[in-house]
C-alpha cells in the first residue's frame, strides 16, 4: 500500500519534514517514491508547501494520506 506521509529531517529539537509518497512498509526516514512538499512547524505560523498537482495524481492512483498529512492538506487548501 502506498502512503502519503511525513519524513523527518532536521537536527535534534529542530524538526523539519518532507511530505513524501512511500510504500507503507518502508521505514519513516527510509526509501520513498516521490517528494511532494515540505512542512516547517517552527515558523510562525507553521509553513506548509505542497505541490497540489502531484498530490491529486497520487490520490487518484490510490495513495492514502496519514492523519497528519490530511490536516496539512486541508491547511494548504489542497484537498
Amino acid at each position: 500500500m502506498v502512503k502519503i506521509r511525513l519524513k523527518r529531517i532536521g537536527a535534534h529539537k529542530r524538526p523539519f519534514y518532507r511530505v513524501v509518497v512511500a510504500d507503507s512498509r518502508s521505514p519513516r526516514d527510509g526509501k520513498f517514491i516521490e517528494e511532494i512538499g515540505t512542512y516547517d512547524p517552527l515558523k510562525e505560523p507553521a509553513e506548509v508547501k505542497i505541490d497540489a498537482e502531484k498530490v491529486q495524481k497520487w490520490l487518484a492512483n490510490g495513495a492514502q494520506p496519514t492523519e497528519t498529512v490530511k490536516r496539512l492538506l486541508k491547511k494548504a487548501e489542497v484537498q
